[in-house]
């Protein structure tokens, strides 16, 4: 049961957030363990679930937990890492450089899942999985092609998103901030279907990203991005940690 021990009354919710990080520090909820539910922290703490529920909400929101639909909460300790290719909006590059982003959703639909995506997701073959394919646009000019594999276990709601005012982007990382990914990078020529879509010719030399994510161990969503390489490049910059070596 959770009691004010100060002169001056705590809120409830605060103190849930005290119990709950007071045991992350100890080191006995480590980053990944998976919190015990609403309904549990109601019986073991002696309290409402609205209050529970706003405590787990603040601490989301902060980035000390993350919260995976279906699945649980989870702790979510600050990693000191930089990675190669920071996961970023490319509406918000645009934007940055003064121009407008528009995009065009080409598909949104759920697909069954061939034995390559069942292995990534980890899922049974045939099990259904939700795909998008939008073309985005610099001012006019065509410069990604992004292409994408969500689980519903992760977007529950993925198929009802309006796309052409919001990215997914911003979307998937409202539900919760990927714990793990994986990039790779290569230099290719265009097919059909690609040259189409972002009105290149087929000789046009084309920079393709695919990048997984994770949450909590738990499969994400599985990326392509396609950029023409006359259009658009990819730079990034970082402070590396001191304990980073080349």
């Amino acid at each position: 049961m959770l009691q004010n021990r100060g002169k001056k009354p705590v809120p409830l919710y605060e103190l849930v957030k005290q119990h709950i990080l007071a045991r992350v520090k100890s080191g006995e909820w480590v980053d990944g363990t998976r919190l015990p539910s609403e309904q549990g922290f109601v019986k073991a703490l002696g309290v409402s679930r609205m209050t529970v529920h706003r405590a787990l909400r603040e601490l989301f929101d902060k980035g000390l937990v993350t919260r995976l639909q279906g699945v649980g909460t989870f702790v979510s300790t600050p990693q000191q890492r930089s990675p190669l290719i920071e996961i970023r909006d490319i509406a918000d590059d645009i934007t940055a450089r003064g121009h407008r982003h528009s995009a065009r959703l080409v598909k949104l639909e759920a697909v069954r899942a061939d034995p390559e995506l069942a292995a990534i997701f980890e899922i049974k073959k045939g099990a259904n999985i939700y795909h998008s394919v939008i073309v985005r646009f610099e001012d006019a000019l065509p410069v990604q092609l992004e292409e994408r594999f969500v689980t519903p276990t992760f977007a529950p709601h993925y198929l009802e998103q309006d796309f052409s005012s919001l990215t997914t982007t911003q979307y998937l990382q409202s539900i919760a901030s990927a714990t793990e990914v994986a990039h790779a990078v290569h230099a290719i020529r265009p097919n059909p279907r690609t040259c189409k879509l972002l009105a290149i010719d087929p000789a046009e030399a084309c920079l393709l990203v695919t990048r997984q994510t994770w949450v909590n161990t738990v499969p994400a969503t599985k990326s392509m991005f396609t950029y023409p390489g006359s259009r658009y490049s990819l730079d990034n910059r970082y402070k590396l940690s001191e304990s980073a070596t080349g």
